[in-house]
């Protein structure tokens, strides 16, 4: 279509220009008779040319526009039948939110009771928890005592078994003077040659 028409104006172009030509060569030869023939001329393929312009477009406008024209009424009707659908579709929707919102009111009810019954158990059994854990807290904590205790009466008579060792160390060393040592230490010496002797035996 646009082809045809393209072709068409370039056509009427084509013959225009090439009757203006010849007008102003003839007008130039200098013949007034035969150059108004030429102007004459001229004005009737100008005249042609218009009016076959002029029907051409008219038949590409009529051939063109009503099927656009009829493309643009089926869309506009497809976008009515759309908006339609769109609108009961919107309409139901409205609906429902209107029947959830009418039962909502009951719905909150239901939600604070049944909420309140598990905020009471979950109440009971964190309370039966807490005592199962100082239960067992405090029983951990006696046997921490226990085990302390014991723990130090040991270290406590270790401690008083090394006072009584140093002590008792001490004492000795009063009674002790440099003979009684050297008695001791001669006494160690011939029991030890006298066990020597007796395992070689």
């Amino acid at each position: 279509m646009k082809r045809l028409l393209l072709i068409t104006i370039l056509l009427l172009t084509g013959s225009v220009f090439v009757l203006a030509q010849e007008g102003e060569g003839k007008a130039a030869e200098g013949k007034e008779g035969e150059g108004k023939k030429t102007e004459e001329v001229a004005e009737v393929w100008k005249w042609a040319n218009f009016a076959i312009l002029a029907v051409a477009l008219g038949y590409l406008v009529m051939k063109t526009i009503p099927p656009a024209f009829k493309a643009r009424g089926a869309e506009i009707q497809k976008g009515i039948a759309e908006a339609r659908v769109i609108k009961q579709d919107a309409d139901k929707r409205a609906a429902e939110v209107e029947a959830k919102i009418t039962s909502l009111a009951a719905d909150i009810e239901k939600l604070r009771v049944e909420s309140k019954a598990e905020m009471q158990a979950e109440g009971d059994r964190i309370s039966k928890e807490t005592a199962a854990q100082m239960a067992r807290i405090e029983a951990q904590a006696q046997q921490d005592i226990d085990a302390a205790g014991k723990t130090a009466q040991r270290e406590l008579k270790s401690y008083a078994a090394k006072l009584a060792l140093e002590l008792a160390e001490q004492r000795v060393r009063g009674r002790l003077d440099d003979n009684a040592e050297a008695g001791l230490v001669n006494g160690f010496v011939q029991d030890l040659g006298r066990l020597g002797s007796g395992s070689k035996n």
